[in-house]
């Protein structure tokens, strides 16, 4: 099933032509980059959207993943940080978001010619509240992932098979998504916010979310990291770090990370997916 998913994914690159790649470096946009190259060479581009909600980490990652895959890569900066209805961080922000996006990547492509702009949304987004896809739809990206059914899982072991190397990378979603929604997006909260994940993943924790509520940052780790950290840690190292960077208390998080979590507030607990 998995190896027939991925020629069909072949396939449908081999009938385009040409594409161009919305590409954050995540493992979703990744595995689109890497099969529209095996199948359509230099008739293929991927394009990552530079903004302050994207960590410089992630964006070496991209980088670096797009060097390894063979693909052109280059970089725009996106501007969604001056849009009030973006920052204002209401239940549809990520509908600003993909906007900016593919109001500059649409242009891009027609100018290039690139027939189809490509992104990574995978089946399982269409079962979470993801406004940002209506938002490309409006302005005709594609979403062969979707199209075929290709869920998260099956997109990490497609990445294995073709040997690339960041299959198990955890999901690392814009950096707007640590803020509850209302809560005013600003450069300085995206950066602090940015750099405490950062500290934490250096200490080996790297699937996790440090959400911020107002100046109170509540990090959340995989259930069964919570006894570790709570009994190895230095966990006054880290509430002096968390400090330095502005915010005033540091909580954790005992439920745990479960991604989606801010959605509760749209949703019941049980309609929030992943």
């Amino acid at each position: 099933m998995i190896q027939e998913k991925l020629n069909q994914l072949r396939s449908i690159f081999e009938e385009m032509d040409t594409a161009l790649i919305a590409y954050s470096g995540g493992i979703d946009s990744t595995l689109v980059a890497k099969v529209a190259f095996d199948a359509l060479g230099d008739r293929s581009m991927a394009i990552t959207a530079v903004s302050p909600s994207l960590l410089p980490e992630e964006l070496d990652d991209a980088q670096q993943q797009a060097q390894i895959i063979g693909i052109k890569h280059e970089l725009i900066e996106t501007e969604e940080m001056n849009n009030p209805n973006y920052t204002s961080n209401p239940v549809n922000r990520c509908y600003f978001c993909k906007s900016e996006l593919h109001d500059k990547l649409k242009p891009l492509a027609i100018e290039r010619g690139y027939l189809y702009v490509i992104d990574g949304v995978n089946a399982d987004d269409l079962q979470d509240y993801r406004p940002g896809i209506q938002a490309a739809k409006e302005r005709g990206a594609r979403s062969p992932l979707a199209e075929i059914g290709i869920t998260k899982a099956e997109i990490r072991e497609m990445t294995k098979i073709l040997g690339l190397p960041w299959w198990d990378k955890p999901s690392q979603p814009c950096l707007s998504s640590r803020f509850p929604y209302g809560e005013e997006i600003t450069y300085e909260k995206l950066y602090r916010v940015g750099r405490a994940e950062i500290f934490l993943r250096k200490m080996g924790y790297s699937n996790l979310r440090v959400r911020s509520h107002g100046d109170t940052a509540k990090i959340e780790l995989l259930p069964e990291q919570i006894n570790d950290f709570v009994l190895k840690t230095n966990l006054s190292e880290v509430v002096t770090h968390f400090q330095s960077l502005g915010f005033t208390d540091v909580t954790l998080d005992l439920e745990g990370y479960r991604s989606g979590k801010l959605n509760q507030v749209i949703f019941s607990p049980q309609e929030v997916k992943a």
